[in-house]
C-alpha cells in the first residue's frame, strides 16, 4: 500500500486499540496516520516518541499495535509500522526538528543520564525538550546502546540510527563518552554535581542455563557477541543458537552471514510461542537457518582440549500447568539425541553486570529496585529500562525512559 491507501484503510477508531492496547509508547496512531502534513505528523509522534524511524522498522508490530488493530480481525491490519518508519525517515530527510516545550522552572536544572541506549536517549530528549540541561554518560565511543551495539546492520540502517540520535542531541544535550559506571564514573560524584540522575545502562550479560558443558570453549553469549562485534571464525562450522527471542534471531542471521555452514535455532516451545517477530523468523528461514522447535538442550560435550564438539538435545511436550496461562515445556523421557556442533550461542535472556549496581538496593531478580516513581534507594537517582527488569524491546525501553523523565521533572519541581 502507498501512504494514501494506508490512511484510507485506517478506520480512525474512537477507542484507538492500536494506541491504547498495542503500542508500548501509546503513540496517537490514528491521528498521525491521518495527518497529511508530514511535518505535523512527525510532531504528533514526538509527543510520545523520539525514535519513530527506528521503532517503525524494528518493533514487533504484529504483536503490538498491528496486533490490536480492528482491521486485523477480519483481514489485514493497517500497516502502522510502515507508516511510522516513513514519517520518521521523512523527518530525517527534511531535517524536521523535535519540538521544544520549554518550562522556565526547569532551565536551571541539571540531570545526568548514565547510558545512551533507547531508555537513556528517550529520557534525555524529553527532559531537554522542557529546558533541562542534560549530560549523557556513555560507556562506548558511540551512542545507541542496543541500537548501535546489538541490532545487526542488515536489520537497521546505521545512517537512520545516527540521524535519529543527532536529532536528540540537537536539543542541546551534552555527551561524555567512555564513561563506565563503577570505574571512571561513580554515583556519589554525580549526585554532588547534578540535581537528578537517570540510570539506563541496560542489562546485557547473558544468563546461563546451568547445564553441563556450558563453560567449554566455543560457548558464547548472544548479547556479548552482538554488543562487542567480536566473533570466532564460523566458516564451515555448525552453530547452535539457543533461544527464541529477537536476540536469537539477530545472532543466528549474523552467524549465517559470517559464513557458518549450518545454523540451528533450538527452542523449547512451539513456533507460535516464540517471542521473536514473525517476520524475523521467516527471514531467518529464508536465509537457510534451521529451527528445532519443542527441543531442549541438556548437555554440551567437548574434545580433549575442552572445545565444543556435540550437544545433547531432548524433545519437549507442552503442558498446561496450574495457575500458568502460558503452556510450559516438559522434557519427553528417552527422546534424547546428539548433534555435532562446533559453537553454542546462548540467547536465553540477560542480567545486569555484577559490580556495576552495588550502590543500589536490588530486587529479588538482581535488578535495581525502584519505587512507583522510578526512584532508586538513592534519593536523587532514578532508573529504567532493562536495568530494572523492564521488557527487553526498544519500545518498552523508550517508554521507560519517557516515564522516568516525567517522574524526574516532578522531582525537580518540588
Amino acid at each position: 500500500m502507498n501512504i494514501d491507501e494506508i490512511r484510507s484503510y485506517c478506520l480512525n477508531c474512537k477507542n484507538k486499540p492500536c494506541s491504547n492496547n498495542g503500542c508500548p509508547l501509546n503513540n496517537d496512531i490514528p491521528t498521525f496516520l491521518h495527518e497529511k502534513d508530514l511535518k505535523k505528523a512527525y510532531e504528533i509522534l514526538c509527543n510520545t516518541t523520539v525514535l519513530p524511524a527506528i521503532c517503525g522498522k524494528i518493533c514487533p508490530h504484529k504483536k503490538q499495535c498491528e496486533g490490536s488493530c480492528i482491521r486485523g480481525i477480519k483481514g489485514e491490519s493497517v500497516s502502522i509500522g510502515e507508516m511510522e518508519e516513513f514519517i520518521g525517515k521523512t523527518s530525517i530527510e527534511n531535517n524536521y526538528k523535535i519540538p521544544m516545550e520549554i518550562d522556565e522552572a526547569l532551565k536551571s536544572k541539571k540531570v545526568a543520564v548514565v547510558g545512551g541506549g533507547p531508555a537513556g536517549l528517550t529520557c534525555s530528549a524529553f527532559l531537554a525538550k522542557k529546558g533541562v540541561k542534560v549530560t549523557i554518560f556513555e560507556k562506548f565511543d558511540k551512542l545507541g546502546g542496543i541500537l548501535t551495539h546489538g541490532i545487526p546492520n542488515f536489520r537497521l540502517d546505521r545512517n537512520v540510527i545516527d540521524s535519529t540520535i543527532q536529532k536528540i542531541l540537537d536539543l542541546g544535550i551534552e555527551v561524555k563518552y567512555n564513561q563506565i559506571l563503577g570505574k571512571n564514573l561513580n554515583i556519589e560524584n554525580l549526585t554532588n554535581e547534578y540535581d537528578a540522575i537517570f540510570i539506563g545502562i541496560g542489562a546485557n550479560i547473558p544468563t546461563k542455563m546451568n547445564i553441563e558443558g556450558e563453560d567449554l570453549n566455543g560457548v558464547y553469549g548472544g548479547n556479548t557477541l552482538l554488543e562487542n562485534g567480536k566473533h570466532p571464525d564460523y566458516k564451515g562450522k555448525r552453530v547452535a543458537v539457543i533461544g527464541g527471542g529477537n536476540v536469537a534471531m539477530d545472532v543466528c542471521r549474523t552467524v549465517k552471514n559470517l559464513g557458518a555452514e549450518e545454523v540451528y535455532v533450538i527452542y523449547r516451545r512451539a513456533e507460535e510461542q516464540m517471542p521473536a517477530e514473525a517476520k524475523e523468523i521467516e527471514e531467518a528461514k529464508q536465509e537457510g537457518i534451521k529451527f528445532l522447535f519443542q527441543t531442549n538442550i541438556v548437555k554440551i560435550f567437548g574434545n580433549d582440549d575442552k572445545t565444543v564438539n556435540k550437544v545433547e538435545c531432548i524433545k519437549t511436550k507442552l503442558v498446561q500447568k496450574e495457575s500458568e496461562t502460558r503452556l510450559s515445556p516438559v522434557n519427553i523421557e528417552n527422546s534424547n539425541y546428539l548433534m555435532d556442533i562446533d559453537y553454542v550461542i546462548m540467547a536465553t535472556g540477560s542480567k545486569p553486570e555484577e559490580g556495576l549496581i552495588n550502590d543500589f538496593e536490588k530486587n529479588k531478580y538482581g535488578y535495581i529496585n525502584v519505587d512507583e516513581n522510578m526512584q532508586t534507594s538513592i534519593e536523587k537517582v532514578f532508573a529504567g529500562g532493562d536495568i530494572v527488569g523492564e521488557k527487553s524491546t526498544v519500545a518498552f525501553a523508550a517508554r521507560s525512559g519517557r516515564n522516568a523523565s516525567e517522574k524526574i521533572i516532578q522531582f525537580l519541581k518540588k
